[in-house]
């Protein structure tokens, strides 16, 4: 009975070793993926949407209305995702940016997808840059199609959730808050940072630095959009509060505190490039108004993911950059 036992015991623990000497032949590399995977296996994951139907491969299936075409066409999600990235990124910039704007760009569809109702009837979402991204199929090319592929399926995740991934062109060297740079109303998101945009030298000199001239109708007009503040005459021009960035929040019109934000979207996002504001003054019938960086600041500069990328970093660490207490994870 004795010998039985002993016998047992000696299988059992030489089955024991045996597993244990696999698991230590492994290469480093194949052990560290083991334990990546490991601890992703953990991490709470955010979820498709339940209205969106996978096709064999589990790629979600959007319903896109091409503004272009005035119609609504079954798209698979990574498909679709070729032609915003080729809108809202050069096809020619380092392959690490393209990558990480990928998985921004695949995490916006789907918390669009998850909160909102696209505008144009029977669609998931649309080609439409005042309701989603940029979409240009014209600008798809190897490389955009590669970027895509390498980063299949791969979003943005915070507490198993999915972040708002907000990015612009150019934070003039400090990302902002949302609550500064979008005049965001909840609370803080606890993933958004003011941190160095770290952007390359390569950007152009518009998107650095810029000057913008308005007529005083032009503010009382913009005024009215953001504020709802009716004058007649422009007195004065001030700026309100500033956010920890830098960037102003409110701009005190004939005395009245407007939204830095609304107003800047109101006189034109374009002419009025940032809230970053670097002189402000009225000069004759004219407002002068300089300013720094070229977007709402808040998330990932892409001239910042491309000096990054320049700098030799990849995607998840380009966007781990810009947004705190993130992980990347596959959701196909």
């Amino acid at each position: 009975m004795k010998r039985n036992v002993l016998v047992i015991l000696i299988l059992v623990l030489g089955i024991f070793l045996t597993g244990c000497r696999a698991i230590g032949s492994e290469r480093p590399e194949k052990q560290e993926e083991i334990i990546q995977e490991r601890k992703e296996a953990k991490i709470e994951k955010p979820v498709i949407p339940e209205k969106l139907n996978l096709n064999q491969d589990g790629i979600p299936i959007l319903k896109v209305y091409k503004l272009d075409e005035e119609e609504t066409a079954e798209i698979d999600l990574e498909t679709y995702l070729e032609g915003v990235l080729a809108g809202e990124m050069k096809n020619d910039w380092p392959m690490e940016a393209l990558k990480a704007q990928a998985i921004l760009a695949r995490t916006f569809v789907l918390k669009f997808c998850t909160e909102k109702e696209s505008k144009y009837e029977g669609a998931d979402i649309s080609t439409d840059i005042e309701e989603a991204q940029a979409y240009d199929e014209t600008g798809i090319n190897e490389r955009i199609s590669q970027a895509v592929q390498e980063t299949r399926g791969m979003v943005l995740s915070y507490q198993g959730e999915l972040p708002y991934a907000w990015f612009h062109a150019h934070s003039g060297g400090k990302t902002a808050l949302a609550k500064e740079g979008l005049a965001y109303r909840d609370d803080e998101p606890g993933y958004t940072q003011v941190t160095d945009g770290m952007e390359s030298d390569q950007a152009p000199e518009e998107a650095k630095e810029w000057t913008a001239n308005f007529t005083h109708e032009e503010i009382l007009r913009a005024a009215k959009e953001a504020g709802q503040l009716e004058m007649e005459e422009l007195d004065s021009v001030e700026i309100g509060e500033k956010g920890e960035s830098g960037r102003i929040t409110t701009i005190l019109i004939n005395g009245n505190s407007v939204s830095a934000p609304n107003l800047r979207i109101a006189l034109g996002s374009t002419k009025m490039r940032s809230t970053l504001i670097t002189h402000l003054e009225m000069k004759d019938d004219t407002v002068v108004i300089r300013g720094k960086g070229y977007g709402h600041g808040v998330g990932m500069p892409q001239w910042g993911a491309y000096g990054l990328a320049e700098a030799g970093k990849n995607a998840e660490e380009i966007v781990k950059t810009y947004f705190r207490d993130i992980n990347v994870q596959h959701l196909w």
